[in-house]
């Protein structure tokens, strides 16, 4: 752990768990902002929300922001799914860029970094006027993003055909023959790459592939 004037460092999730484990067990307001489900690995497990604190209190809003990617993996969108209907928590989806984040109670914030050697670090953050901005931004994501039964609805053919696509999109194979193996007109098969595209949050066909890659969805 490493302490500056304006944020805590910590790294890996076991010491993020360590230190903000407290923080969940008293907070009556967790806001979550999350690329993929990977981000905030120790927040995924749906046994998380039957901690007996958290169970404890009558009312706790936990609201969750992920980007449109997330929904491309089936198992991914099974586990939102099964986290809302059965915990209760509030989750949308956003096609924009989002700051990985955590918020309690719009006191302290935790902001995701970058990976190093293997281990992610995070800036733990208190100060009230950061923590104001930080929480923001969330609102402002949580504002603009979708419902999860929506957008699912909207991207169930899309996740259908992901895998396909994107392997073909990978073998650099032509519209015509790419629709033509997957029995679509040639314009059908080009709007869900777009679709596709967007959900990932990819500018052109090659980006989209990296972004797949980093998601483990290829």
């Amino acid at each position: 752990m490493r302490t500056g004037t304006a944020a805590t460092i910590v790294y890996g999730d076991e010491e993020l768990l360590a230190r903000t484990k407290p923080l969940f067990e008293r907070a009556t307001d967790v806001a979550c902002a999350a690329n993929h489900l990977g981000t905030w690995a120790m927040t995924q497990d749906p046994a998380w929300f039957d901690d007996s604190a958290m169970r404890s209190r009558e009312k706790v809003r936990v609201r969750k922001v992920f980007r449109a990617g997330t929904l491309l993996d089936p198992a991914s969108a099974q586990h939102l799914t099964t986290v809302q209907e059965k915990y209760g928590a509030q989750i949308r989806i956003t096609t924009d860029e989002i700051n990985e984040t955590i918020i309690f109670d719009r006191r302290l914030a935790v902001l995701a970094g970058d990976a190093r050697a293997g281990r992610r670090g995070y800036s733990v953050i208190s100060q009230p006027g950061v923590v104001q901005g930080i929480t923001s931004l969330f609102e402002a994501a949580w504002r603009t993003s979708t419902d999860l039964e929506r957008y699912d609805a909207r991207i169930a053919e899309v996740r259908e055909l992901a895998p396909r696509v994107l392997d073909l999109l990978a073998r650099g194979t032509k519209d015509e023959a790419a629709a033509r193996l997957l029995g679509l007109g040639v314009r059908t098969y080009r709007r869900r790459v777009a679709e596709l595209m967007d959900a990932l949050g990819a500018e052109s066909r090659f980006q989209a592939g990296l972004l797949a890659g980093e998601m483990g969805l290829v």
